[in-house]
C-alpha cells in the first residue's frame, strides 16, 4: 500500500473518530457531575489519541518516507487504543445515565 492511500483512508477515518467523539461529549454532557467527571477523562484521553494520530499523518504525508512501518504500526496501534477507550467510556455512559440515552 502507498503512503498517500494510506493516509487518505486514515483522513477518513478520523473524521469519523471526530464525529464519534461530538457524540461521546453530547452524552456525557448530559451526565450527572459525579460521572460526568469520571468520563471527561476518557474523553480528553480519546481527544489526544486522535490528535496524535492526526499528527503522524501529517508527517507522514510531508516527509513521505520509504521505510513507514513503525509509523503505521503506531497509528494501528493508537487506533486500537481508542476503539477500546471508546467502548468502555460508551459502557460506562450506559451504565451511569439515570434514564436512557439514545444514540
Amino acid at each position: 500500500m502507498d503512503v498517500k492511500d494510506y493516509c487518505s483512508g486514515l483522513e477518513m477515518e478520523m473524521t469519523a473518530w471526530k464525529a464519534k467523539l461530538y457524540d461521546l461529549t453530547r452524552k456525557v454532557d448530559r451526565l450527572g457531575t459525579k460521572e460526568k467527571e469520571k468520563a471527561l477523562a476518557n474523553v480528553q484521553d480519546l481527544h489526544i489519541l486522535l490528535t496524535e494520530m492526526s499528527a503522524r499523518v501529517e508527517q507522514l504525508k510531508t516527509e513521505c518516507p520509504s521505510d513507514w512501518g513503525t509509523d503505521k504500526k503506531k497509528i494501528e496501534k493508537a487506533g486500537i487504543d481508542m476503539r477500546s477507550k471508546f467502548e468502555s467510556t460508551m459502557d460506562f455512559i450506559g451504565s451511569a445515565a439515570p434514564v436512557s440515552i439514545p444514540g
